[in-house]
């Protein structure tokens, strides 16, 4: 007799187990068990069937897998909450009794768990760290920007700070950073670590508050995995590059408002035993040569007129040859070339010139242009650049240097310069801060006369890889043009009332076609149509050319018809073929485009008009 199935035993009820199950499992309070799910990555699972999954019941609810719950059930962390909640009982009591020894002693002793292994778990290599920094950054950036209150602590933002600092400090020497783009929420900067786009947000320099309506805890708890996680990785980072870390801090600097500049770049010292460029590494490689030589040495005598520092390079030689890759054809695809890029072929490319475009240059930061931002980008791209007292202090500049090329203004030109301030106009070039970030984005110097100060700045553009079909001002500005030309032509003919022959031919075709459409549209209506044909007469077309018209604007109608009529019974029967999931896929999946579609038209539209504008009042004056 088979084994009888016992309900909610087995199936979808025994695969998920609801979150108010999964507490009571865990024997932990519902703050405690967000604050683990976050901290594990474990989320909520939508199942398929959710009336089987909550055994019968159809009241809304949260589901996880059972075998995560099973998991967080022998997490250490769990085990330090338990005694954090313990600790707190018996400090209250104590604070209560007045027994001030024994809560002195509590506080001492108080449980911390640390997130070192949740790391480790969660990124089993490095490459995989860097690249889940991106929401780690954005976030240390929003804290390291918002003031202290009871729920966010002074010491909370002051590490928040320390972090961006150190991270902006390694893309700077490293010279990584790659694109930027500014946008109303802030600046977004992508920068290559380790062949991989590291991309995050920084926001502009604005007071900030924290909403009512947000849960600060949520955040507070990402932000502590997040800390630990950015420590491991700059650590790495650090390592790698030959430096110090965490870099020592020039208290007094910083006192004075140096930002950036306060933290100090050290190497490796020797003596601390740290890697450096002048102490050999013994790899496993070398390792196993030298069992190989002493296994020669015991089992045979060189020759006297043997040269040994030869035989030594030749092994050495070999030996690399060995354990260098060796690219193999394909065997099943003879086609294929064999040619696979490896690492020792990735290190020795050339880095890009781009990263060192202003690296002739020397910048003068105006005052009410942004310290933070444009010191971190042109030090990231070998400029130098000085700022006003106004700004902090740290600038290795003054304002009367001779060797300042570009000084970054963001005010309009004003008159009644002094004679001093016309010779510095003359030596050097004024730009708008936009003319940095384009020059960082294209690889290359731009010309300053587009950016210069005052003038009205090209469209800036997201450097960002954009989806096919984006809209793209650059495009659309040709075809601007073409038809902004026709339109005030027109308009400038009716004005003027001196149009030539060709132009009135053009324009009564013009009117034979807008009428003929018309006549398409209201072809219904035998009234509508015979008011089209009196207008088309009052205009002087011919009867029959008008009528040649409406003939081909039909044929054009009913052609695109079949052609909807046709798509629309195609796409229907795929549709029914599908099940609901992929259905429900495709309809999103149509309605995002239809909306991005409608967004293009809209922008085009916004940019013909003001374009129209433009050109209007340009032939007007």
């Amino acid at each position: 007799m088979g084994r009888l199935k016992q309900k909610g035993k087995a199936g979808a009820a025994k695969t998920y187990i609801t979150r108010s199950s999964a507490v009571k499992k865990l024997q932990c309070s519902l703050a405690d068990f967000r604050r683990l799910c976050i901290l594990k990555g474990i989320f909520p699972r939508e199942p398929r069937h959710k009336k089987r999954a909550n055994k019968g019941s159809t009241a809304p609810t949260s589901f996880y897998y059972a075998k995560d719950i099973a998991y967080l059930a022998h997490e250490p962390v769990l085990n330090k909450l338990r005694e954090h909640k313990a600790f707190a009982k018996k400090i209250s009591r104590a604070l209560g009794r007045g027994e001030w020894s024994t809560a002195k002693n509590l506080e001492d002793n108080k449980p911390v768990y640390r997130l070192d292994h949740i790391i480790k778990e969660r990124y089993p290599s490095f490459i995989d760290a860097v690249r889940d920094i991106d929401d780690a950054l954005c976030m240390i950036h929003l804290f390291a920007s918002l003031p202290s209150n009871p729920r966010v602590s002074p010491a909370l933002i002051e590490n928040c700070v320390r972090l961006t600092a150190e991270w902006q400090l390694y893309v700077m020497h490293t010279r990584s950073l790659r694109n930027v783009f500014l946008s109303i929420k802030g600046v977004y900067y992508q920068a290559e670590i380790m062949d991989q786009n590291v991309t995050w947000l920084v926001p502009y320099q604005f007071p900030q508050n924290i909403p009512s309506d947000v849960d600060v805890r949520v955040m507070l708890t990402f932000l502590e995995l997040y800390q630990t996680l950015l420590g491991f990785v700059f650590f790495k980072l650090y390592t790698d590059a030959g430096l110090v870390y965490p870099p020592p801090l020039d208290s007094g600097r910083d006192e004075s408002g140096a930002g950036v500049g306060a933290f100090n770049l050290r190497p490796v010292n020797p003596a601390t035993g740290g890697p450096t460029s002048d102490t050999p590494k013994v790899s496993s490689k070398e390792v196993r040569q030298t069992i190989k030589s002493i296994t020669a040495e015991s089992s045979s005598v060189l020759p006297n007129d043997v040269d040994i520092d030869r035989i030594d390079r030749t092994d050495s030689f070999h030996d690399a040859a060995e354990e260098e890759f060796v690219p193999q054809a394909s065997k099943s695809d003879l086609d294929v070339p064999s040619s696979l890029p490896t690492l020792l072929s990735l290190s020795s490319l050339p880095k890009p010139s781009s990263t060192n475009i202003f690296a002739p240059y020397t910048f003068w930061l105006s005052r009410e242009s942004s310290r933070s931002i444009f010191e971190f980008l042109i030090r990231s791209f070998g400029g130098r650049i000085g700022w006003p007292v106004s700004s902090g202090g740290g600038s290795p500049l003054t304002e009367d240097d001779e060797a300042i090329t570009h000084v970054i203004i963001d005010r309009p030109t004003a008159k009644g310069d002094t004679a001093q301030e016309q010779e510095r106009r003359r030596r050097r070039k004024y730009v708008q801060p936009q003319w940095v970030v384009d020059c960082i984005n294209t690889g290359k110097i731009l010309l300053e006369d587009l950016y210069a100060q005052g003038k009205t700045l090209p469209p800036h553009l997201s450097p960002f890889g954009e989806r096919d079909g984006a809209y793209d001002p650059t495009i659309g500005l040709a075809n601007v043009e073409n038809s902004s030309i026709e339109v005030d032509d027109a308009e400038l003919s009716e004005d003027s009332q001196e149009v030539e022959d060709v132009e009135m031919g053009s324009e009564l075709e013009g009117d034979v076609k807008t009428m003929a459409a018309l006549a398409v549209a209201t072809a219904d209506d035998p009234e509508a149509l015979r008011a089209a044909e009196l207008a088309a007469e009052a205009a002087g077309v011919d009867f029959g050319t008008f009528e040649k018209e409406v003939q081909k604007k039909q044929k054009q109608q009913k052609h695109k018809g079949d052609v909807v009529v046709n798509g629309g019974g195609e796409e229907d029967m795929n549709k029914i073929l599908m099940s609901k999931r992929k259905r429900q896929l495709y309809e999103r999946m149509k309605y995002g485009e239809k909306k991005r579609a409608a967004e293009h038209a809209k922008l085009e539209e916004k940019r013909t008009k003001i374009e129209k504008d433009r050109r209007r009042k340009a032939r007007a004056s």
